[in-house]
Formats: structure tokens, C-alpha cells, sequence
């Protein structure tokens, strides 16, 4: 038994610390970042804040939306070709785009991800996104698919330890998704006992993606804007975001009372929606809630961005690639003030 006594922090625990800035205004930060990947050889210029696969997230109606703003969607595993060949005929924009599957051959998922690559070349980016990084089919499944598709950037998780993360790159993956259990509607860490805090899971895995050429994509534990603009001082290069994206207009799921559902993808009612039986040996590791419509997303994201904007400003970072080298933190007990909290609606 081995026992890690250093202190592990989330988001919750630490904050930005202020630098003299000569940044004027929040217009004047360059908010995307030029990428060129390991193992894909590819560049790519974008906002790097991905919606995530989830349902009620991962949906075209969303990608419509963030493309404006330069941000990637990976698009849900459960989207059939029929919707995706829709979606393409409506317009949408593929280099903002990435199809998911998980790690098992002959599924439908897997099935539609060949499907799309072979129909539209145009999409870059493949996701493999599994619950648990650390099997070693995992890690053959990523290589395969760097053989099968030399020229695709992908995209596979999710880890939480350095060794994996420089496993995962040096098997095929650009980018290693870093995230377990932080979700808003995850229950991983609950069911399992299993996991790292957020930040400080960002903070080892960047580090050691950063080492071997590779990027890393925080998954999950973003409740506000400063949380986004933490991990990238942390060292993220890419932010996935479920939570703060759920509950509007383009998550094409109904209201009902004024509500939206939202789940987590290992949850019961995700295997309800999509057909598929619970196994004996298998957990619910995912909680279903419903939220308050709050309807177009586009001041949501517009909030987040600007709070990040004005974290560059008062760090000094003109451009997102410069936030870690402008990050210093300090550790805390308390962020907010919450005195008020209970005269909110």
C-alpha cells in the first residue's frame, strides 16, 4: 500500500493571483491558441473550450452555435449517420467537429465513426472516450487507431496520472482527456473511491503531456467561469465542459415545467435512453437531474469568455497560450463571499 500524503487541490482551492498588466482592455486578449499536434502532424487555430460528448451537450444544435465563437463539439457516440449526414446538409461547420466513439469494435458507435470519417474527410478530430484510461485494451484500441488513421488528431481518455497521460501520447493520442469524477452529475469518486482532484490532476498531466509533445483536455469540475480560466493556468490546453453547457435551447431535449434533464453517461437513465441493460456487476456512476430551462446558450458562453478575458487581464496574458507562464496561485479555504447567498432566488 502506498500512500500520497501531498495535498491534492480543485478548482475550489485555489485562485489566480493579480500581476501588473499592460492589457488595457479584456478585447484586446487573443482568445484563440494555434495548435500543431504530435502525432497527427496537423495544426489547427481555435478557441480551446470543447462541448462535450454528453447528452444534451454533445448536439449539432450546439456545435452551431460554438463554431461562431471558434470552439469545438464533440458530437454525442449515440448520433446515427442519417443525423450527422442532416447536419451536414444544414451547413454546419466541420472543423469544429469531432465524432466520439468508445473503444470497442463493432458498435454502433464505432460502426458511425468510420462512417463519418470515410463520408466527410473534413472532419479532423476523433474522441475516445471511455470511463477508465488505465486498461490495457485502452491503450491498443488508441494504437489501432493511430495506424488507421495516421492524419486524424485524437483525442482519447480519460486518466488522471502523468504515467498514463505520456502513455496514451506515446501510443497514438494528441490530446489525453484528464477527469475522473469531477462532473456535475458524476458519481465516480461516490461509487468507487476512485479518483484525483481536478486541478490538481491538470496541473501533473499537463506537465507530463507538455514533456513528450502531447496536450491534455481537462474533463470536467468547471461550475464558473474562473474555474475555466484556472485550468488553463494550470496548464490545460484544451477545457471540455458539460455542466455549464447543459439545460439550454441546443441541448434538443424537451421542457417539461419549466425543466431540462441532464445525466451522466455511465448513469441508469443513460442506459434507459439509449437501449441498454444494466449488467449485474456494473454500477450507477452518474446521477440524473433536471434543471431550470435556461435558454439560448449564447449568453452563457459569451459570460464564460468574458470572464476569462478579465482573468488574462488581471494576470497579464495577452493570449491564452501565455496564461500558464502568467499563472501564479495561491491556496484557499474560501473563494466567495456568501453572505447573500440565501436571499438569491
Amino acid at each position: 500500500m502506498h500512500l500520497d500524503t501531498e495535498i491534492k487541490l480543485n478548482y475550489d482551492d485555489v485562485l489566480l493571483k493579480p500581476k501588473r498588466s499592460t492589457l488595457s482592455s479584456r478585447k484586446n486578449v487573443d482568445m484563440t491558441r494555434t495548435f500543431t499536434f504530435r502525432n497527427s502532424k496537423e495544426s489547427y487555430t481555435c478557441c480551446p473550450i470543447v462541448a462535450s460528448n454528453m447528452d444534451g451537450v454533445g448536439t449539432f444544435s450546439m456545435a452551431k452555435v460554438l463554431q461562431e465563437y471558434k470552439m469545438m463539439t464533440v458530437i454525442t457516440k449515440s448520433t446515427t449517420p442519417e443525423q450527422w449526414k442532416q447536419a451536414v446538409g444544414d451547413g454546419i461547420k466541420l472543423k469544429y467537429l469531432s465524432v466520439c466513439t468508445g473503444a470497442k469494435k463493432n458498435t454502433n458507435d464505432n460502426d458511425t465513426m468510420h462512417n463519418v470519417l470515410k463520408n466527410y474527410p473534413d472532419v479532423k478530430f476523433i474522441t475516445i472516450d471511455v470511463a477508465n484510461g488505465y486498461h490495457e485494451h485502452f491503450v491498443d484500441f488508441v494504437k489501432e487507431m493511430r495506424e488507421e488513421y495516421p492524419e486524424k488528431t485524437i483525442i482519447a481518455g480519460n486518466v488522471v496520472t502523468a504515467e498514463m497521460t505520456e502513455q496514451l501520447i506515446l501510443s497514438g493520442a494528441d490530446i489525453v482527456k484528464v477527469g475522473i469524477g469531477p462532473g456535475s452529475v458524476c458519481t465516480t469518486r461516490i461509487m468507487t473511491g476512485v479518483g484525483v482532484p481536478q486541478f490538481s490532476a491538470v496541473v501533473e498531466c499537463a506537465d507530463a503531456a507538455n514533456g513528450v509533445g502531447g496536450h491534455i483536455m481537462a474533463d470536467g469540475g468547471c461550475v464558473e467561469p474562473g474555474d475555466v480560466a484556472k485550468a488553463l493556468g494550470g496548464g490545460a490546453h484544451f477545457i471540455m465542459l458539460g455542466g455549464m453547457l447543459a439545460g439550454h435551447n441546443e441541448s434538443e431535449l424537451p421542457v417539461v415545467d419549466g425543466q431540462r434533464e441532464f445525466y451522466g453517461s455511465s448513469s441508469d437513465r443513460a442506459r434507459e435512453v439509449h437501449g441498454k441493460s444494466k449488467a449485474g456487476y456494473r454500477g450507477n456512476e452518474g446521477r440524473a437531474i433536471t434543471i431550470p430551462d435556461r435558454g439560448p446558450v449564447k449568453e452563457t458562453v459569451e459570460d464564460m469568455l468574458g470572464g476569462v478575458r478579465s482573468a488574462c487581464t488581471y494576470i497579464g496574458a495577452i493570449r491564452l497560450k501565455d496564461v500558464p507562464k502568467c499563472a501564479s496561485f495561491v491556496r484557499t479555504n474560501s473563494v466567495i463571499n456568501k453572505v447573500y447567498d440565501k436571499y438569491e432566488d
